[in-house]
Formats: structure tokens, C-alpha cells, sequence
């Protein structure tokens, strides 16, 4: 497994949240888990991760909010992905 996308999840799940995760790069660390990523029209992600589905909003900087982030963090952890598994 590739330390960088490991550590891009890892930032999910820091206290203090991160205000500065790159969704690209986040998209890409997860598809390196399995995840299958489709862009839709009105600004989003829809993210595809062990038979769960996600929808993650993008913003104009390519950054997350940190209610986006907590949202991720949590269908991270009902699909098992987090820190401790990966």
C-alpha cells in the first residue's frame, strides 16, 4: 500500500479537522483503496466503496468544509476503512 494515500486518509481523521484536503488528491487515495469515483454535473462525487454509496459535495477551491469531512469520516467508518485497517 502507497504511504502517500494512506496518509491523505489519515488527515480525514485527525482532531483538529484539517482545513486544507486537496479532493482530488483525496479521490485518488481512495480509488487506491477500491473506490469508485464518478463526478456528477452539479458539482459532486459520487463514491462507490464496498457496495456503500457517498456523495460528496466539491467546493470552487477543491478543498472540503469540515461538515463534508465528518460526513466522509463517518461512511469511512461504516464501511471499515479507517486508520486502524488500512
Amino acid at each position: 500500500m502507497s504511504h502517500k494515500h494512506k496518509v491523505k486518509l489519515e488527515k480525514l481523521f485527525e482532531h483538529p479537522l484539517s482545513g486544507n484536503i486537496d479532493v482530488k488528491q483525496l479521490i485518488t487515495a481512495l480509488e487506491h483503496y477500491g473506490a469508485e469515483a464518478d463526478q456528477t454535473k452539479h458539482g459532486r462525487v459520487k463514491i462507490l466503496l464496498r457496495n456503500e454509496e457517498h456523495i460528496l459535495s466539491l467546493s470552487h477551491n477543491h478543498t472540503l468544509s469540515k461538515d463534508s469531512i465528518v460526513s466522509l469520516r463517518h461512511f469511512l467508518e461504516k464501511v471499515d476503512l479507517v486508520p486502524s485497517t488500512m
